[in-house]
């Protein structure tokens, strides 16, 4: 089956009633027929049928053997987290989402685990960082909000001689363009929030797993610490992977103009955008993705100016998270990365004249005559 197909349809999924929109199942337990005979639902914490079905399709749309649904992006790392024991180490993208870098630091670091961030587009700065008692590498790519670009198959080179996971954050592409675990990964995870719910109207979060007996383990953890996502939020994010492939090319394809017009643009200093070929991970990205995806970050001349683009806009949306039908932009330094020290976030580029755009699916006239009319 055909991934846009897949999208539709979803994963093996059979209802007596043959009602097409999957159902939601929204009942915490289940009735046992008698001692020790189950339906295979018991209470909706260790599974739901409506979430089960979500599962079965992000599982199948990454390649994975299983899928496991929390209730956010963050309480899947959160229970990722749980696989490794205190004394553990890991290697970890620098430029990542702030609030898994406040996870790391702050959650995680307490519980026993250390961390080394590393650009990990340098393999030579990711093979100096690794120590005996590192156990995974984690990646975003691309990253946010810098847009570097790692290269997995060469990571998974690394890591899989010295018995290390390749964990890849794939919230940006979505295996719409871009499957990890077919590339040498051990384990996918999303924040479904993002272009997987694709409304900006739920929380949601996916873990995928190449190997069954590491999924197990992570079911196990998953169950105990009850995140898990909720039948009404299941149903919404299957609606929503309906029309992943649509939105993701129209974005795309919109992110693609705006990027032209931001480098075009006096009073923007930099653009940061995979999909141009001026990227310096432009021919990574494309030998491993099948697209460029929709986020695009902008360096303008001035925090006066970045102060006044914020206040004008109209069609875009000033505020926090992506992926949505809608164009939304975002001031990392006191948004998604408030939390990074002001001297870190600087050298990473992160600073006072830095906005991040998820671009959106209107149209792209009306998008760039909004950045024109903020900018100017």
């Amino acid at each position: 089956m055909e991934k846009e197909t897949l999208y539709v349809h979803g994963h093996n999924f059979t209802e007596p009633t043959g009602a097409v929109s999957v159902p939601i199942y929204q009942s915490a337990t289940f009735k046992h027929v008698g001692l020790n005979e189950s339906t295979g639902f018991d209470y909706s914490r260790l599974q739901n049928p409506t979430r089960q079905a979500v599962e079965h399709t992000v599982a199948a749309l990454e390649g994975g053997a299983d899928a496991i649904g929390y209730s956010s992006g963050m309480a899947a790392i959160t229970a990722l987290m749980e696989l490794f024991s205190p004394g553990g180490h890991i290697v970890s993208s620098e430029d990542l989402y702030g609030g898994a870098i406040r996870f790391f630091r702050n959650i995680s670091a307490k519980n026993g685990l250390s961390f080394s961030f590393t650009d990990t587009s340098d393999l030579v700065a990711v093979e100096k960082s690794i120590t005996q008692k590192t156990k995974a590498i984690f990646i975003e790519t691309p990253t946010n909000p810098m847009m570097i670009i790692t290269d997995i198959e060469a990571i998974c080179r690394i890591a899989k001689p010295r018995g290390i996971w390749v964990i890849v954050d794939n919230t940006f592409l979505t295996p719409h363009f871009l499957q990890p675990l077919k590339l040498g990964a051990d384990i996918v995870v999303h924040s479904g929030t993002k272009f997987l719910g694709g409304h900006n109207d739920t929380l949601a979060g996916f873990s995928v797993f190449k190997d069954a007996d590491i999924a197990e383990k992570a079911r196990f953890i998953a169950k105990t610490i009850g995140a898990c996502l909720s039948p009404f939020d299941s149903w919404l994010l299957l609606r929503g992977i309906k029309t992943l492939a649509i939105r993701m090319e129209r974005a795309e394809k919109n992110a693609f103009a705006v990027a032209e017009f931001l480098q075009n643009h006096k009073r923007v200093n930099k653009v940061f955008y995979a999909g141009l070929p001026s990227h310096k991970g432009y021919g990574i990205l494309k030998k491993q993705a099948t697209g460029f995806g929709s986020m695009v970050s902008f360096e303008v001349d001035s925090h006066e100016t970045l102060k006044k683009v914020l206040k004008s806009v109209k069609v875009l949306s000033f505020a926090e998270s992506l992926g949505g039908v809608e164009s939304l932009i975002t001031y990392p330094a006191v948004q998604t990365h408030a939390d990074v020290p002001e001297l870190e976030r600087e050298k990473r580029g992160i600073n006072d004249r830095l906005l991040r755009i998820s671009v959106g699916i209107e149209n792209e006239k009306d998008i760039i005559a909004d950045l024109k009319h903020a900018l100017e």
